[in-house]
């Protein structure tokens, strides 16, 4: 079914306008794509499609159905169908904004009270890069934060927000100080990937091999579940129910996530997803997850209920986060072999409450 929002700003259809009756996905970044639904399309030879002032690509289109690739810098706001201004209609939507690039994240970057923003460099396996964990205001400048962790791959902030961060390559999760200095918080982590806190402090350590381990406040290390080894990074997120949603592409291409109660019993709440990643939940308890969903990649949204559709559509997403000002941060990983480490992080306002991460 096609998103749909409020009619009152489509004109009255005519003979010369084309007629929207609905979009879908509700959103999307640069590279993703939206799917418009009504009539009178494709007026005149071929449809015509702008984000703002920038031409969109037609993927398909015809009288009563059109998918229109956003194209770069587009800015949140308005979509317009018509060959010329004046015989064209509008349509609100949500476009993603480019607030950084030059990345290479490999899960959720992480917002902390004051509303900074962090998010990892990750690099090749092995390699060490000179800046490992980007620090990004509420002015959004990025500075560099840390600079010594090999391969930085999770992020994770207690109550105090303090800000935490593993290295896959080292089985370590570090502690960083404000000023950006790190220290071993605790060791033998496996590949470590990713990481969150619990209401009591204890934090859970995702290790791709296939474990996941949890640290009590006093740094004692217990093995909390086994799930199948995952070909990139774990995810983790605590849900309303107090269940720990686990994400890790494997190589099936439908694959679940999985959800872990307090007493480390396993079990599937969604199956269906390509290469699930990044996760994130809001107040009202449905899940947001990096994936694809019926060969289209963006967010997937599943409700309390398992009930899964795609939210926002876009290209090589990797993680998500949502801010106090309920905007979406979507953060994509480009990398190519000739490129190298190519990743830019999105902002996305959508009016939509995350639930508290600390």
């Amino acid at each position: 079914m096609p998103f749909r929002i409020s009619s009152g700003a489509q004109p009255s259809a005519s003979e010369d306008r084309p007629h929207i009756s609905g979009i879908s996905p509700a959103a999307a970044i640069p590279g993703g794509d939206f799917r418009i639904y009504g009539k009178g399309l494709a007026a005149g030879d071929r449809p015509h499609v702008r984000f703002g002032n920038t031409p969109a690509h037609i993927v398909v289109g015809s009288d009563s159905y059109i998918i229109a690739r956003v194209p770069a810098g587009s800015l949140n706001g308005e979509l317009s169908l018509g060959a010329e201004p004046e015989s064209s209609v509008t349509w609100p939507c949500h476009v993603g904004v480019r607030i950084a690039e030059g990345l290479h994240p490999v899960s959720n970057p992480v917002v902390d009270h004051e509303g900074n923003i962090f998010v990892t460099f990750s690099g090749p396996a092995g390699q060490k890069t000179p800046v490992s964990v980007y620090k990004i205001d509420a002015a959004l400048t990025s500075k560099p934060l840390v600079t010594d962790v090999l391969n930085a791959t999770g992020l994770a902030l207690d109550k105090e927000g303090t800000l935490y961060v593993s290295s896959r390559n080292e089985g370590i999760v570090y502690q960083v100080s404000s000023a950006g200095n790190t220290s071993p918080y605790v060791e033998g982590m496996g590949v470590a990937t990713g990481m969150v806190f619990d209401q009591d402090g204890n934090l859970f350590v995702g290790d791709r091999s296939g474990t996941v381990f949890k640290i009590s406040r006093q740094r004692q290390i217990y093995v909390f579940a086994t799930l199948e080894p995952s070909l990139a990074a774990y995810h983790l997120a605590f849900g309303p129910d107090d269940y720990l949603y686990v994400t890790g592409p494997t190589t099936s291409s439908f694959d679940s996530v999985a959800r872990i109660s307090r007493d480390g019993h396993v079990e599937r709440f969604y199956r269906g997803l390509g290469r699930p990643q990044g996760l994130a939940f809001d107040v009202q308890g449905n899940l947001y997850v990096a994936a694809s969903l019926g060969g289209r990649r963006g967010v997937v949204r599943i409700s309390p209920e398992a009930h899964a559709e795609l939210f926002l559509s876009g290209p090589s997403i990797v993680g998500l986060a949502f801010t106090s000002s309920k905007s979406l941060l979507v953060a994509t990983n480009e990398s190519t072999m000739s490129r190298g480490p190519d990743g830019s992080l999105y902002r996305v306002s959508l009016g939509i409450e995350g639930r508290p991460i600390y």
